[in-house]
C-alpha cells in the first residue's frame, strides 16, 4: 500500500487548518409538477353516436379551441358550423368559455348539432340593403317596362330618404359595426333578402310613381317628417333619429374593442344622441323606428307605414331579448331601463 498517496488523499480532504472539508451534497432533482389533461368525448345530439374522442385536452382549452381539435377529425363541420353543449337539448357553449370552468369532470361529454352551412354577417348586411338601394333606384329612374314607355327614365320626385337609409347602413357595415358572433346560417338570408328587398320594392313602386300625389299638408308635413327623419336646420338642429342610429352603433363599437367578444354595460357617453342609454337598452331599434315614421309621414304611403309596422314589431322582439340578456349578465344593469320605448315597452 502506497502510505504517501494515502496522506495525499487525506490531505486534499482537509483544509488549511487540518478539518475535514465539507463533502458537497449533490443538488437535489426537481419535480416536475403534473399537469393534469382531460378527455373530451363529442357525440352526435340526436342519436347519441360517437363522433371523436380527444385525448390529452389542456384544461385551459377553450371551446373554440376544441372545435377546431374537432375539426381536424371531421373537415365537413368547420367551427362556425359547429355547436356544443352539456347536454343534448341544452344551449350551445359560447367559444370563450374554458373547459376546466364547466361543470364537468376530467372526462368530459360534448353534445355536437351541425348549425349548417354559415356566412359571414358582414355579407348578410351588404346584401340586405345593397339590394334595395339598387331596386330603388330601377324605380327612381323609371327605367323601361315598370311605368310604361312615356315614363322610361324621367327621374321621379326626390325622395332620397330611403337611399340615404340604405347608404348609410352599408358603409356602417364595412366601418362600424362589429359582430359578437361572426356567422348566421346560409339559408336565413333567403328569408331576410326577401322581406328587405320585398318591401323596398313594394315602396319604391308607390313612391316613385307618376301619378304620385303630394302629401296633403304639403311643405308643413314635409318639413316635420325630415325634422324626424334626417338633420333639418330651422334656426337650430333639431333631434334627427339618422344621426341618432349612427351615434348610437358608434357608441356600441367603441364599447367592444377590435377582435374581441367582450360585453359590457352601455352608457351615454357625451354625445347628447346616445343620451337615449338612460331610459332604453336598444337606442338604435328606437332610433331605427323612429326614422320610419318620419319617412312614412314624409310620403304619406301605406307600403311605407306598413313596412315600419312590421319593422317595429321586429325590432321589439329583438330589443326584449337584448334586454333580457343585459338583465341577466350584469347583476347592476340600470333598473330604469326599457327594452326600446321608454317607460312603456
Amino acid at each position: 500500500m502506497d502510505l504517501g498517496l494515502s496522506m495525499a488523499a487525506k490531505e486534499a480532504h482537509q483544509g488549511l487548518d487540518g478539518l475535514p472539508m465539507p463533502v458537497p451534497h449533490k443538488a437535489a432533482k426537481k419535480h416536475k409538477k403534473a399537469v393534469l389533461f382531460f378527455e373530451v368525448e363529442i357525440r352526435d345530439a340526436k342519436t347519441r353516436e360517437k363522433l371523436c374522442f380527444l385525448d390529452k385536452v389542456e384544461p385551459q382549452a377553450t371551446i373554440s379551441e376544441i372545435k377546431t381539435l374537432f375539426t381536424k377529425t371531421h373537415p365537413q363541420w368547420y367551427p362556425a358550423r359547429q355547436s356544443l353543449r352539456l347536454d343534448p337539448k341544452g344551449k350551445s357553449l359560447r367559444d370563450e368559455d374554458v373547459l376546466q370552468k364547466l361543470p364537468v369532470g376530467t372526462t368530459a361529454t360534448l353534445y355536437f348539432r351541425d348549425l349548417g352551412a354559415q356566412i359571414s354577417w358582414v355579407t348578410v348586411f351588404l346584401t340586405e340593403y345593397a339590394g334595395p338601394l339598387f331596386i330603388y333606384l330601377l324605380f327612381y329612374f323609371r327605367v323601361p317596362f315598370i311605368y310604361g314607355r312615356k315614363y322610361d327614365f324621367t327621374s321621379s320626385r326626390p325622395h332620397g330618404g330611403a337611399s340615404f337609409h340604405y347608404i348609410k347602413r352599408l358603409l356602417e357595415t364595412l366601418f362600424v359595426h362589429r359582430f359578437s358572433h361572426g356567422t348566421m346560417p346560409l339559408r336565413n338570408i333567403f328569408k331576410n333578402c326577401t322581406y328587405y328587398w320585398g318591401f323596398a320594392a313594394w315602396m319604391a313602386y308607390y313612391i316613385n310613381h307618376p301619378l304620385y300625389t303630394p302629401p296633403t299638408y304639403g311643405v308643413q308635413q314635409v318639413k316635420l317628417a325630415l325634422a324626424v327623419f334626417v338633420v333639418k336646420r330651422l334656426g337650430s338642429s333639431r333631434a334627427c333619429c339618422q344621426m341618432g342610429n349612427f351615434s348610437i352603433h358608434m357608441a356600441l363599437r367603441d364599447l367592444r374593442p377590435a377582435g374581441s367578444k367582450t360585453r359590457k354595460i352601455p352608457y351615454p357617453t357625451k354625445n347628447p344622441f346616445t343620451w337615449l342609454f338612460l331610459l332604453v337598452s336598444c337606442p338604435n331599434y328606437t332610433y331605427e323606428v323612429g326614422s320610419w315614421i318620419g319617412f312614412a309621414i314624409l310620403t304619406q304611403c301605406v307600403p311605407v307605414a306598413l313596412f315600419s309596422l312590421v319593422g317595429f314589431t321586429q325590432m321589439t322582439i329583438w330589443a326584449k331579448g337584448k334586454h333580457r340578456s343585459y338583465l341577466k349578465e350584469f347583476r347592476d344593469y340600470p333598473p330604469l331601463r326599457m327594452p326600446i320605448i321608454p317607460f312603456l315597452l
